[in-house]
């Protein structure tokens, strides 16, 4: 799946560019397929055969095709003669089809455009998050785990954290977003030897870095994970698909204000079979929140949460190593042996 090979403009994604695109049809903002297309770069017909290779990705509620009343209607509306000529009805894109593309249309530029979409969307005060009604909740699983694939992928891509910190860059307005630690070298030298990160520091508001945070930290788990935070949700889920195959993961969690639900559990589970997790108790004694990986082995490293996964980057959020684990050992081992965890 290759961009068109005819030579044409990169459309420029921005604030003003992408809200020209945005219509309200059958109660819904969306997108042509024709507009879009033109943002990837593709032609029309080719960039609808990659939904069409790709149609069990595309619900009915993620695309649907316009009428001939509906085009008349918005051809009336938008002062602009570059919708004439067309044979075809056009198909219509809601925010959540829009995301689900970004894990269809492969390519250079398809990156860079999808990553360009999701920094304007942002910018337009988190435009997916305004039509989350619209949608189920078991469809909304579906595309978050999708959306953390692509995060996942991007990341996988990436050969060192240099590169992490460029690319980045692209998505989020300045680099200046996440602090690491050769930028904290001043007040936290303690963390060890200089280009080894022990700390994070994202930024209120960048929910997205915090991601990339939690991403990071997982994907260097070798044999076991544990994760101890009372407040957890389907987002505390989505962040551990980076880990690697065969990974042991245990959430210790009282599940306060019950976030993560018995079905939405079981759903993940199913879409990841490979992910093997098991939900314990922390017998309601615990307010920090911990990550443990490779518990008592010569890899094993502890992280200080000051947020829950699921809300980290909502409000500034550290995420601190932790260097005398051993102290922390009574505690874990403690922990080991409490009863599962009931969800409703």
């Amino acid at each position: 799946m290759q961009e068109t090979k005819e030579k044409q403009e990169i459309v420029l994604v921005n604030r003003e560019t992408v809200e020209n695109k945005i219509y309200n049809i059958r109660g819904q903002k969306v997108m042509l397929d024709f507009e879009l297309a033109e943002i990837y770069g593709y032609e029309t017909r080719r960039f609808n055969e990659q939904v069409k290779n790709n149609i069990e990705k595309f619900d009915e509620d993620f695309m649907f095709k316009l009428t001939r009343s509906e085009v008349e209607n918005l051809m009336s509306k938008k002062s602009t003669s570059s919708w004439g000529g067309r044979r075809k009805l056009p198909y219509a894109f809601t925010e959540q089809g829009i995301y689900m593309l970004m894990t269809v249309l492969k390519g250079d530029l398809a990156v860079q455009q999808s990553k360009a979409l999701i920094r304007t969307f942002k910018q337009m005060k988190d435009y997916i998050i305004e039509n989350q009604n619209l949608i189920g909740e078991r469809e909304y699983l579906q595309l978050s785990m999708q959306v953390s694939d692509n995060i996942r992928t991007t990341m996988e891509l990436r050969s060192d954290l240099n590169e992490v910190e460029e690319q980045m860059a692209e998505v989020m307005d300045n680099l200046s977003n996440v602090v690491t630690h050769s930028e904290l070298s001043e007040v936290m030298n303690e963390f060890g030897e200089p280009h080894i990160k022990r700390g994070y520091l994202v930024l209120n508001g960048q929910p997205f870095m915090a991601d990339l945070a939690y991403y990071e930290i997982y994907s260097q788990a070798k044999a076991t994970i544990f994760i101890i935070d009372n407040y957890i949700g389907l987002k505390t889920l989505e962040l551990l698909i980076s880990c690697k195959r065969g990974i042991d993961i245990t959430i210790f969690s009282d599940n306060l204000a019950k976030g993560l639900r018995k079905n939405v559990y079981n759903d993940f589970c199913k879409e990841y079979p490979k992910l093997n997790i098991n939900i314990k108790q922390t017998g309601g004694i615990f307010h920090d929140r911990y990550i443990i990986i490779d518990y008592d082995t010569d890899n094993e490293k502890i992280f200080h949460c000051g947020a829950s996964s699921k809300d980290a980057g909502s409000r500034v959020t550290s995420i601190l190593e932790v260097l005398d684990t051993i102290n922390y050992h009574p505690m874990i081992d403690g922990l080991l042996n409490n009863k599962s965890l009931i969800l409703s």
